[in-house]
C-alpha cells in the first residue's frame, strides 16, 4: 500500500511539474513513476507492488472481458426464439483458503451474468455455483478455477 501511494505522489509531483492538471499529466506521471518504483526496488519498498500491477490489470481485464462475452450470451438467448439454457449447480473445489480470497472469488462470479454463487461448504472446500449454461459441468468448473480463481489467487497471494 505503500508503494502504491508513493506512486500516486510521484504522479502528482509530475502533474504539477508540467503546470496543468489534465488526466493525460496524470497518467504519464503514473506510469512513469511505477517504472521509478519498479527501477528502485526495495528502496522504496515497492517490489511485491510492482509484480501485482500487472496481474491486477491483467485480472480487471479477464473480467470486463468475462462479462461483455457473457452479457453477450445472454442478450443473443433473449432475443432469438430458441433458448439454450441449461441451468444447474456446480461445486468448484477451491484452492483459495481465506476469506478474502473466498469472497472476492464467490463475488467475481456473482457479477458475472449467468452466474451466481450460492454457498460455500462447511469445510471450505468448495464453492456451489449456479450457471444457467452449463453444458459440460467439468468444463464450466476448470473454466472458473483456470480463469478467475488462479487470478485472483495469483493477485492476493
Amino acid at each position: 500500500m505503500r508503494a502504491f501511494l508513493w506512486n500516486i505522489f510521484l504522479a502528482a509531483v509530475w502533474t504539477a511539474a508540467w503546470g496543468g492538471f489534465t488526466l493525460l499529466n496524470l497518467a504519464v506521471g503514473f506510469v512513469l513513476g511505477y517504472a521509478v518504483l519498479s527501477l528502485g526496488g526495495d528502496l522504496f519498498g515497492s517490489r511485491s507492488y510492482s509484480a501485482r500491477l500487472p496481474r491486477l490489470i491483467e485480472f480487471l481485464l479477464y473480467f470486463a472481458w468475462e462479462v461483455l462475452v457473457a452479457n453477450l450470451r445472454l442478450a443473443y438467448d433473449v432475443i432469438t426464439p430458441r433458448h439454450r439454457m441449461r441451468p444447474g449447480v456446480i461445486a468448484v473445489p477451491l484452492e483459495a483458503e481465506t476469506d478474502g480470497e473466498i469472497l472476492l472469488l464467490a463475488s467475481v462470479i456473482t457479477l458475472t451474468p449467468g452466474t451466481l454463487s450460492l454457498d460455500v461448504s462447511p469445510d471450505r472446500k468448495f464453492l456451489y455455483v449456479h450457471s444457467m449454461y452449463i453444458l459440460d459441468a467439468e468444463d464450466e468448473k476448470r473454466k472458473l478455477k483456470h480463469g478467475f480463481e488462479r487470478r485472483i489467487l495469483a493477485l492476493l497471494r
